[in-house]
C-alpha cells in the first residue's frame, strides 16, 4: 500500500508502536542482563561471562552479546535514558552511544572534574528522544573529547576492531577499524602484493585485487611457519574429505569440511591437496576416527588430532572455543583406571577442563552428541529455555 492511500497511516502507526513497544523490550532485557551478570548466574551453567553465556545459549554475535552487557550497565548510570528507553522513547542503538560516555575510564574522569553526571544524563536524554542519531553521536563524542581535551597520546591498539563474520556457503565478510600506523602498515603490505601482481590484461578491479592480496599475505605467513603455535602445532589450513570424494573427479560440491568448519567442493580440496600433505584417517560407524595412518596405538599428538577431527571443539554445553584452546580431557581419570583412548577422550577448552575437575561431567551419547552436566546432576541444554513474562 502507497503511503498515500486510504489506510496507510494506520500501518505506520503499528510501524511506530512496534518500534516502542521493541524499544521498551530491549529496555528489560538490558536490565535483566545486568542483574544476571551482578549474580554471577553464568557460573551455573559454567560460563565466565554473560557475553559468553549470551553467544552459546542464545545463539548472539559476540558483537551483540557484549552490546546488551554494556547497555545494562550503561543504564545504571545514566537513570534518565533509562526511564526513557523503559518508556519506548529510546532504542538499544542510542542507548549504545550514549555508553560510550559513561566507561569505567571515563567515570572516574569525570569524578576527577567534578562533572555532574545528572547534567549529562538529561542532556543525553534530551537530545536521544528529540533529535537525530546523528546529533546524539555528535554530543556524545564532544562530551568524551571534553573529559580530556590535553590528556596523553591514546593507545593506538584500544581503537582497532576486526569482525568476520562467516555466511553459510564459508566465505567471509570483514569489518574493522585501524588507527592511522596499523592502517598504514596493512596497506604498505597489501599494496606490496598489489603492484608485484599486475599481469598483462589484469581486469580484476582494485577491491578484488586488495582481496587477493590480503590472503597472499596469510598464505605467505602459514607457508613460513613463523606464527605462534597452537597447542604444539604449527596453524596449517586443514580439509577433512572422504577418500572417494578426493579421488572422484567430478565436482562433488561441500565434500571437504575445513577447520573453522565452512565447507569447500571435492574440486578445491583436490587443489588444495596438490602442494600439501595428505593423511589418511578411517573412521568407524559412529563417526570416530579409528586410526591415523599409523601402526601403532594412538598416543600422544595422535590422539589430540583424532579428538579434534571428532569433537570440532569445545564440547561443553554453550561453548564455541575452537580446537586450539582445548585439552584432551580424560572422562575416566588415567588414576582410576581409565585409559588414553578416544572413547575415554573429550576436547575441553581450559576453563572448562577445570570446571568438570570440580563436580561438572560431560558424557558422549552413542549417537555422538555430547551432555553436559552441573555439580547437583541437572543438565545445562542449549538454547536455553524462554524466560517466564514478568508478573
Amino acid at each position: 500500500m502507497c503511503s498515500g492511500e486510504p489506510g496507510s497511516g494506520d500501518v505506520l502507526d503499528d510501524v511506530a508502536a512496534l518500534v516502542a513497544e521493541r524499544n521498551r523490550i530491549d529496555a528489560r532485557l538490558a536490565r535483566r542482563v545486568r542483574a544476571a551478570e551482578l549474580e554471577q548466574a553464568p557460573e551455573r551453567d559454567g560460563l565466565r561471562s554473560m557475553a559468553s553465556w549470551l553467544r552459546g545459549h542464545c545463539r548472539l554475535s559476540a558483537a551483540e552479546a557484549s552490546r546488551l552487557v554494556r547497555t545494562g550497565r550503561a543504564l545504571e548510570h545514566l537513570p534518565a535514558l533509562a526511564e526513557a528507553h523503559d518508556a519506548g522513547l529510546v532504542s538499544a542503538e542510542q542507548v549504545a552511544v550514549a555508553a560510550r560516555a559513561v566507561t569505567p575510564e571515563r567515570l572516574a574522569s569525570a569524578a576527577d572534574q567534578r562533572v555532574d553526571l545528572a547534567v549529562v544524563d538529561a542532556v543525553l536524554t534530551g537530545v536521544a528522544i528529540e533529535q537525530s542519531h546523528a546529533d546524539l553521536v555528535a554530543v556524545v563524542q564532544h562530551y568524551c573529547n571534553a573529559l580530556d581535551p590535553d590528556g596523553p597520546e591514546p593507545d593506538p591498539t584500544e581503537g582497532r576492531s576486526l569482525t568476520l563474520s562467516r555466511h553459510a556457503d564459508g566465505s567471509l565478510t570483514i569489518r574493522g577499524h585501524l588507527d592511522a600506523v596499523g592502517g598504514e602498515r596493512l596497506q604498505t603490505a597489501l599494496e606490496a602484493h598489489v603492484q608485484a601482481d599486475r599481469p598483462a590484461g589484469d581486469e580484476r578491479t582494485r577491491a578484488q585485487r586488495l582481496g587477493d592480496a590480503l590472503v597472499q599475505v596469510a598464505d605467505n605467513v602459514l607457508a613460513a611457519g613463523s606464527l605462534p603455535t597452537l597447542r604444539g602445532h604449527k596453524p596449517q589450513l586443514a580439509v577433512v574429505i572422504d577418500l572417494d570424494d578426493l579421488v572422484d573427479p567430478h565436482e562433488r560440491p561441500n565434500a571437504g569440511r575445513m577447520g573453522f568448519g565452512a565447507t569447500i567442493s571435492a574440486a578445491r580440496a583436490r587443489w588444495l591437496a596438490c602442494d600439501g600433505a595428505v593423511s589418511r584417517v578411517v573412521f568407524g560407524p559412529d563417526g570416530a576416527p579409528l586410526d591415523l595412518g599409523r601402526e601403532q596405538r594412538l598416543m600422544s599428538r595422535h590422539l589430540r588430532k583424532a579428538a579434534e577431527l571428532r569433537d570440532g571443539g569445545c564440547v561443553f554445553a554453550g561453548c564455541g572455543a575452537p580446537t586450539w584452546w582445548c585439552d584432551v580431557h580424560h572422562l575416566v581419570h588415567w588414576i582410576d583406571g581409565g585409559d588414553t583412548s578416544l572413547d575415554n577422550a573429550a576436547l575441553l577448552c581450559e576453563r572448562h577442563h577445570t570446571k568438570v575437575h570440580h563436580g561438572f561431567r560431560v558424557e558422549r551419547q552413542p549417537d555422538g552428541r555430547w551432555r553436559t552436566h552441573r555439580p547437583d546432576g541437572t543438565e545445562i541444554t542449549t538454547p536455553a529455555p524462554l524466560l517466564a513474562p514478568a508478573a
